[in-house]
């Protein structure tokens, strides 16, 4: 078993990522914005092979707000602390502040989602506890929701995060660093007497790492770049976390952006020279290194294929908006049952699709579909960003259709990308999404030993702020979709 890893760990979309550890085990936290549930958490004993545990959030607050898919809102960059015994989340939702969740493991229950700063364009928050017990935040702004950005503010907080104590003080001003735009995603650390703040600018695609330094919690800091695309082909590296193993070594964990792909999570090795951590080779990142302290690969990696067993979905998979009763139809054995959910002629505006973020470079996923349901029932995969495509079966008076549309610009009504075929009544199908280079995507399908192409080809978009979503649909007035299994197979370096 090899004692290397190649980057990226995980190409697929884990947005923002920040990772504690706790003994020998690591736990990653990403932002999920509109999906539901929100805040995926991964458990890794190498920091290279993760595998999903669970979520923190169930349902995105206000409840109401997100019946409806928000692409762009809901859950953005959040923290991830062990303190006092417990693991505590700090998230951020930019329309309406800062929530803090707690759980005694990663794994398990956390507490409800408790907004402790209300207020608009409050982003990236991260705790910080000093060795006296004294509790802080810091958090940065969206433009787009209050009108500036590139500043890092800082409040004094209750122990148990649950109110400020005093008013925000504005502890580091991004205009007062030379070439400094978009600073954001603060995670702020203690050592050796030095208060340490790591956070991105430059925005998400083209930016770098800073790192910041000083004696006083409200500073003032001073900061350096430690990390930066230079003469790599990893664009935008930066936002993501500090983390030490139990070897004594660091490590930086970080995301590039890859479009529909998302943001794909790296790791790269750190060091201190002159009291400063370097990342990656001399501030580049390296696509390929040892080990953190040299253990072995592990063979897991985030779950995509799914039988569902019992008929309930896998931790993979998540609602575009809060999921109402019934959108999964109870029955007995394996395989998904999905509702025809009223609605629909815009995929991009239903909230019963149920997908997973786009695993790359490339993928194969298949399924099987049987549709029972009334005039205007449909239900198939679908590949979802800005703009979309899909397969499957669609109920219409002239009977059922194997059906191929698409809606490749935004705004834009679907069309048909192949002409339908007739196939019959409660007929299976077995339906295929193939994405190549370029996030390049075909559809096909078999019925009856017949094999059919839809002739797109379509190239995926990402959504908001969120890569492409590959996702099952059933939509109509009445009826429900049977998906025997969801099989996905990818072949990405590693």
């Amino acid at each position: 078993m090899t004692d290397r890893f190649h980057n990226p760990i995980l190409y697929a979309d884990w947005p923002d990522p920040d990772v504690v550890r706790h003994g020998d085990d690591f736990y990653l936290v990403a932002s999920s914005f509109n999906r539901v549930p929100g805040l995926p958490l991964l458990h890794s004993t190498n920091l290279v092979d993760w595998r999903i545990v669970g979520h923190a959030v169930t349902r995105l607050v206000p409840e109401d707000h997100y019946r409806v898919p928000r692409p762009g809102c809901g859950v953005w960059a959040p923290s991830l602390r062990l303190h006092d015994g417990r693991f505590w989340i700090c998230y951020p939702d930019p329309d309406f502040g800062v929530y803090v969740t707690t759980a005694e493991h990663p794994a398990g229950e956390w507490s409800p989602p408790r907004l402790v700063l209300p207020g608009r364009g409050l982003i990236d928050p991260c705790p910080l506890w000093d060795d006296d017990g004294n509790a802080y935040l810091v958090h940065g702004w969206a433009k787009s929701r209050c009108g500036f950005n590139n500043r890092l503010t800082a409040h004094r907080m209750a122990p148990d995060l649950s109110r400020p104590l005093g008013h925000g003080v504005l502890i580091v001003d991004g205009d007062a660093i030379p070439g400094c735009r978009t600073l954001e995603g603060p995670k702020w650390y203690r050592r050796d007497g030095w208060y340490w703040i790591f956070a991105p600018g430059g925005g998400v695609a083209n930016g770098w790492q800073y790192v910041m330094r000083s004696r006083h919690v409200f500073g003032p800091y001073e900061s350096r770049i430690a990390l930066s695309q230079g003469d790599s082909d990893v664009n935008g590296p930066h936002q993501g976390a500090w983390v030490s193993t139990p070897g004594g070594e660091n490590w930086f964990v970080h995301f590039q952006d890859r479009e529909a792909y998302g943001r794909i999570t790296h790791l790269q090795p750190m060091t201190w020279v002159d009291g400063w951590p370097v990342i990656g080779d001399h501030g580049t990142p390296v696509r390929a290194h040892r080990t953190p302290d040299g253990l072995p690969r592990v063979p897991v990696a985030p779950a995509t294929s799914d039988t569902f067993p019992r008929g309930r979905p896998g931790p993979q998979w998540s609602w575009s908006a809060n999921p109402s009763p019934g959108w999964i139809v109870d029955h007995p054995g394996d395989g998904l049952r999905l509702a025809c959910v009223p609605g629909g002629d815009d995929l991009r505006t239903a909230p019963n699709l149920l997908g997973q973020p786009l695993t790359g470079p490339h993928l194969r996923a298949e399924t099987a579909l049987r549709l029972s349901g009334a005039e205007s029932a449909r239900a198939g995969i679908t590949v979802l960003g800005r703009t979309y495509a899909w397969i499957g079966l669609a109920k219409s008076p002239g009977g059922t259709w194997l059906t191929c549309r698409i809606a490749d610009a935004e705004g834009e009504a679907e069309k048909d990308a192949a002409a339908p075929v007739a196939v019959p009544d409660e007929a299976g199908v077995r339906l295929a999404v193939t994405v190549t280079d370029g996030v390049v995507t075909g559809f096909a399908a078999e019925y009856g030993g017949e094999r059919w192409e839809c002739g797109l080809p379509f190239t995926a978009t990402p959504g908001g702020w969120i890569g492409a979503t590959v996702a099952l649909f059933a939509t109509g007035p009445d009826g429900h979709a049977d998906f025997a299994h969801f099989h996905a197979t990818t072949s990405e370096q590693k």
